[in-house]
């Protein structure tokens, strides 16, 4: 587990009709405060990634769909810099993960349909608070190819 990083099973409440799908409240252990919430669709084997952000914290959920999401910690004087976690979340998998600033990551979509990922961001969208890198020319030590286990 990378320093910071939290994993929030979620609340789903189903019945005849649908369900209920619970994210994140304000009254929270885990919340710290509202930016915004935007919404990101990745299609089945695209890889959006890798980012980090210098303030915001991020609070994502899969609320539809499935994806991989790859973190790696590089922040000098982490107890846990240069440690890589996977995640799947979605379908089976419904669950909150909020990443703290400046840890790297990035999702893939698996599976055979888009995927949609919800963020609670901590701060609204500021394009010089977010660096991004290509996913697969990196310092990263990461392979976001199909894992056979």
């Amino acid at each position: 587990m990378i320093d910071g990083v939290k994993i929030i099973q979620l609340k789903q409440i189903p019945d005849e009709r649908g369900k209920i799908m619970h994210m994140l409240r304000c009254d929270d252990s885990h919340f710290e405060k509202f930016g915004e919430i935007y919404f990101s669709v990745v299609y089945p084997n695209v890889v959006k990634g890798w980012h980090i952000h210098k303030k915001m914290t991020l609070n994502y959920a899969v609320v539809s769909g499935t994806i991989k999401l790859v973190l790696f910690d590089d922040r000098e004087g982490s107890k846990t810099k240069g440690e890589l976690m996977e995640i799947v979340l979605g379908d089976g998998n419904y669950s909150l993960v909020k990443i703290p600033p400046m840890v790297w990551n990035g999702f893939k979509g698996t599976g055979t349909l888009p995927a949609i990922v919800a963020n609670c961001a901590t701060e609204p969208h500021d394009p010089s608070e977010i660096e991004r890198m290509d996913p697969f020319k990196n310092h990263i030590p990461y392979d976001w190819g199909l894992k056979h286990r």
